[in-house]
């Protein structure tokens, strides 16, 4: 490893600054690669195992460790809880580090941070843990499901209790072990500018490994793959030249429930990065226009910079506020899409950190702002238009009930299917979305 650089003190910086200081993951982790690109491949991948796995296994290895420590983990220094966590993470989950080199490195990592007198302490946990790792005793399933699936799978337990209550334990467990499974990153093909064919045999030519979806469970998204074996994606030519977008097969399937003609006027109301208002302006194949908006000059700029790269001519991108009504957009939007801010308990393989930050309490106002935008945007459907509201979350209260809601509120729309898509063991986010048809 590079002589300059420690890896495990990198890592040290993004847990605290994650789990401490409110920081978001995937923006944290973001920002220590760039900062750091000169190093080996192999380094930034060390970071960013150790930094998402030990945030995505955090319930668990304070388990692990308050079994082990008279100090609890929740009294700990920051700094010290954050190395042991750190450290017994490479203990259980990476067979490639030794159990006495993560001891010694963690021991030598409290010393540079200034914690020299609990050397000690951090020596005499973590060698304990080694020694009886394995003989550690998890809460029975039988005796309290809860408190089981929230440690063995490190999912908080007032999540736990909200979906056994709605989906019951199986389908609980289930989705809970499937945001602990690594997901290769997907795409989709551009179709304007290549095939499939052609683009797989781009990527292969450039070292990436690719695989198609499985067109058994998704029939419609012949046009996507899952990448894996690269660097990262700007190195990639035929990422810059937009040959492909980057996108949650999921996600994906919005515009094909959209089923957007060409010609069609497109209001996306909440579009950053702008994924799916950039998928359906591909479908209707440079033709029409794709209105895509979000709230701030940031967020608009992230879409433009997409725009950009897929050199298309029938999107813009638009600041506007979606809970302000606009009189000049009524019955203007053949297809409008309300993907709407939700609490993302459908991406947490990608914002591993959401699962400890979000609580019931913020989860009941974004039903009540999800409703606000939904009443203020409705009227931009044309008669015999089609409204799409979608959520990356798994929530009764935020998707079905709210589905309930606006059919009762609002007669003039139909509801013609929804569908809450649970993440698959490999593949696909958490999703949520539904189809109204405006009579």
């Amino acid at each position: 490893m590079t002589d300059s650089v420690n890896t495990r003190e990198l890592v040290l910086g993004i847990l605290l600054e994650v789990m401490e200081e409110g920081g978001y993951s995937h923006v944290v982790l973001r920002s220590v690669l760039e900062k750091y690109q000169y190093l080996e491949k192999q380094e930034r991948a060390f970071i960013t195992r150790v930094s998402e796995g030990t945030i995505q296994h955090m319930i668990e290895l304070d388990y692990i460790i308050n079994r082990f420590s008279k100090v609890k983990v929740n009294k700990m220094k920051p700094v010290i809880r954050n190395i042991l966590r750190m450290a017994v993470y490479q203990m259980k989950y990476m067979d490639s580090v030794p159990d006495s080199a993560a001891c010694n490195e963690a021991v030598k990592l409290a010393r540079k941070k200034g914690f020299s007198s609990l050397n000690g302490f951090v020596n005499g946990v973590l060698r304990n843990i080694s020694r009886n790792l394995d003989g550690v005793q998890y809460p029975k399933e039988g005796e309290n499901p809860v408190e089981a699936i929230s440690v063995r799978y490190s999912m908080p337990e007032w999540i736990v209790e909200d979906w056994i209550e709605h989906y019951g334990i199986r389908q609980t467990r289930k989705t809970a072990e499937a945001f602990l499974q690594e997901a290769p990153l997907t795409v989709r093909t551009n179709l304007l500018k290549t095939t499939p064919e052609k683009l797989k045999e781009r990527l292969m030519a450039e070292g990436v490994t690719v695989e198609p979806v499985d067109t058994e469970i998704y029939p419609q998204l012949t046009y996507a793959f899952a990448i894996s074996g690269f660097d990262y994606l700007n190195a990639l030519p035929s990422f810059r030249e937009g040959l492909f977008y980057v996108q949650d097969i999921s996600s994906m399937m919005v515009a094909e429930l959209a089923a957007v003609k060409e010609g069609s006027y497109v209001i996306d109301v909440c579009s950053a990065p702008g994924g799916k208002s950039i998928h359906l302006a591909e479908k209707m194949k440079d033709t029409g226009m794709v209105e895509a908006r979000d709230l701030t000059e940031t967020k608009v700029a992230l879409i433009e910079e997409n725009i950009a790269r897929h050199r298309l001519s029938n999107i813009k991108a638009v600041c506007r506020d979606a809970t302000v009504f606009s009189e000049e957009d009524v019955e203007k939007a053949d297809v409008l899409i309300a993907d709407l801010p939700c609490s993302g308990l459908g991406i947490l393989r990608k914002k591993t950190d959401i699962k400890y930050k979000m609580s019931s309490k913020q989860q009941q106002e974004l039903v009540l702002l999800q409703r606000k935008i939904l009443d203020t945007v409705f009227p931009y459907v044309k008669c015999g238009g089609t409204l799409i509201y979608s959520t990356c979350t798994i929530h009764r209260g935020e998707n079905e009930e709210n589905v309930q809601w606006f059919v009762d509120k609002h007669s003039e729309f139909v509801l013609e299917e929804m569908h809450q898509i649970f993440p698959k063991e490999h593949l696909g986010d958490g999703f949520f979305m539904a189809k109204f048809v405006r009579n």
